[in-house]
Order: structure tokens, then C-alpha cells, then sequence
């Protein structure tokens, strides 16, 4: 993934649209015109999309595919987040955190893994630990009880729908594609969906398919299209975030 990279001073933008205090020696915490970079370290990234929808960027080492670069979304508003996907570790989970409710002075309501895999669950022990409400989708639940035991994350069964300030941010399932758990987040002040792991990166292979239902990807991504025709910003799981385009890309490699 190309990450562009320019320092433009010690500053960033909490949820009160206040600067924030200064960063570490060993982080970067800038803006800049060219950059929506706003936070980093060596395991995290955190990348303003709009007034209100950040990517938080990660790295997951993995057997078939290296290290790979794994995305969720946090959105904030009024002194309030939500999180979505944890990031790909213990040490990346709590510097989001901690950029979070330090830097951008909000409180974290929920963290919502998007399906049971590791790159959207590996963190949620130290969201647990901060007492950060884990909800997740009676699918994803089921799925993650054959590994250990989940009994602390609130579920939903189709759809849910979350507060964030005077905002409202939605959790839905759609079916199945890259797992048979998989749901995207939608936030439509800003137009703004993060697909997940079921959305594709323009140019991306069809990646791992071991849970996959890859006869039923490309219609689950049509429906997302008809429900959310107006929106703007796509976050993929993994790679470069864009528009509705990705949308078009995932149908046709999943037709093919």
C-alpha cells in the first residue's frame, strides 16, 4: 500500500476540533494538505478521510501473503468513537486506543469486529481491558466460540445501530463473501462505508479464500451498492481505500 509520508509539524485534531498535545519521540502526530496521515508509529497508522472518519491502518505477519497491511475505521463525533476491526495486535490496539482518547480527547463507546478472523479480532482482549464494550454479530460470536470463549461481547443479530454524539453509525450484514459472518459498517454523515475484508482494493487478487462463500461474493456486494447508492468513501480491509468504484471492482473479480 503506498503511504505517502510528509512532515508538516506537531498537531492533529481532536473530536473537539482543538490541537491536541504533543506526541512521543518515538510517533508522528502531523496534517498536511498532501498527507491524511495524522498518526504513526512502526505497527500503526491512523488516516483522516473526513471530518469525521479516520482509517486506522495496522500490520498482521502471515504465512501465505507476509506482512500484511490491515484497515478498520474509527468514527468520531461530539467527544464520542466507535471502532471498527481492532487493530492487528496487542501493542497496535492499545496505541489506538490511547491516540484515541488522549490525543483526540474522545471516549471509545464500542469496538465492532466485522468477521471472525484475525486481523479484525486480535486486539479486543486490550479493548476488554480498558473497558471498552466488544458487539459483534451472532455469527461472528458463534464462530469465534470454537476458538475460546466470548461471553463478554454484546451481539446483534441482522443489524445494529449506534449513537455517536448527535450522529448515527450502523452495523449490517448483508451475507456472505469472504466469510459467512462478514458485515460492513456504514456512516452516512459522511458517506462513508467500511467494507471490510468482503470489499476489494482496486487491483487486489482474490486473497484467502478458506471461509469464503466466493458464489455468493459478488451478490452480497450488489446489495451493498443498492442500499447505499450516495456513498463516497470505501474502506477495504485491506489496501487502498477509494469510492463506490471498489464496489465495481469486487463484483467483477468475483465474477470472473
Amino acid at each position: 500500500m503506498k503511504r505517502l509520508l510528509i512532515i508538516a509539524g506537531i498537531i492533529t485534531i481532536s473530536c473537539n476540533n482543538a490541537p491536541a498535545p504533543g506526541g512521543q519521540s518515538n510517533e508522528s502526530v502531523l496534517t498536511a494538505k498532501d498527507s491524511s496521515i495524522v498518526y504513526q508509529t512502526e505497527e500503526l497508522q491512523v488516516h483522516r478521510l473526513s471530518p469525521h472518519v479516520y482509517a486506522h491502518v495496522s500490520f498482521l505477519q502471515t504465512k501465505d501473503f507476509g506482512n500484511v497491511d490491515c484497515n478498520g475505521m474509527i468514527l468520531l463525533n461530539e467527544g464520542e468513537a466507535v471502532v471498527f476491526d481492532t487493530p492487528a495486535g496487542d501493542s497496535s490496539s492499545a496505541a489506538l486506543i490511547k491516540f484515541v482518547t488522549e490525543k483526540l480527547q474522545c471516549r471509545i463507546k464500542a469496538i465492532i469486529p466485522t468477521h471472525f478472523h484475525e486481523d479484525c479480532v486480535a486486539g479486543l482482549e486490550i479493548f476488554r481491558e480498558h473497558h471498552i464494550p466488544a458487539i459483534a454479530s451472532r455469527r461472528t460470536i458463534d464462530l469465534l466460540k470454537k476458538e475460546k470463549p466470548v461471553a463478554y461481547i454484546e451481539s446483534f443479530e441482522d443489524s445494529l445501530t449506534l449513537s455517536i454524539g448527535n450522529k448515527k453509525a450502523y452495523a449490517r450484514y448483508f451475507g456472505e463473501g469472504h466469510t459467512t459472518d462478514n458485515i460492513v459498517g456504514w456512516f452516512p454523515a459522511d458517506n462513508a462505508l467500511f467494507g471490510g475484508c468482503l470489499i476489494k482494493t482496486t487491483g487486489a487478487t482474490k486473497g484467502y479464500l478458506a471461509d469464503a462463500k466466493v458464489q455468493d461474493w459478488s451478490a452480497t456486494v450488489r446489495k451493498i451498492q443498492e442500499s447505499y447508492p450516495q456513498l463516497s468513501i470505501v474502506i477495504p480491509g485491506h489496501g487502498e481505500w477509494g469510492g463506490k468504484d471498489l464496489l465495481d471492482y469486487t463484483i467483477r473479480l468475483f465474477e470472473e
